[in-house]
């Protein structure tokens, strides 16, 4: 029992001493400017590319009066969403959806 108590007490120690899982790593957690190929692999949950063709990078959210997407069905963006507590003013499409082209503005809710 004494043999117990000093492993719990050596685990509790060295706790903090160890790394947290996913603090920074290969697949999640990217920072901006960082290759991705889902925006959930993001800091800031946005995988942007600026064409069809180019390689996806991690980008920051997109600010009040900048353009934006609505939420991606593939999890890669041309225009990345809006920061928190924005919505992205847009006229959505089915076709739109798919074609990842329904693109609008950040707009405050609360502003009407």
């Amino acid at each position: 029992k004494v043999l117990l108590s000093c492993l719990l007490l050596v685990l509790l120690l060295l706790a903090p001493a160890l790394p947290a899982p996913h603090e920074r790593g290969l697949i999640f957690n990217l920072d901006i400017g960082e290759l991705c190929l889902q925006s959930a692999q993001c800091k800031s949950s946005c995988c942007h590319r600026s064409n069809g063709l180019s390689l996806a990078r991690c980008a920051p959210r997109a600010a009040e009066t900048q353009e934006c997407s609505p939420k991606s069905l593939y999890g890669v963006y041309y225009k990345c969403p809006c920061e928190s507590g924005l919505s992205c003013d847009t006229d959505k499409t089915i076709v739109g959806t798919i074609t990842n082209s329904n693109f609008g503005i950040c707009k405050d809710p609360q502003e009407g």
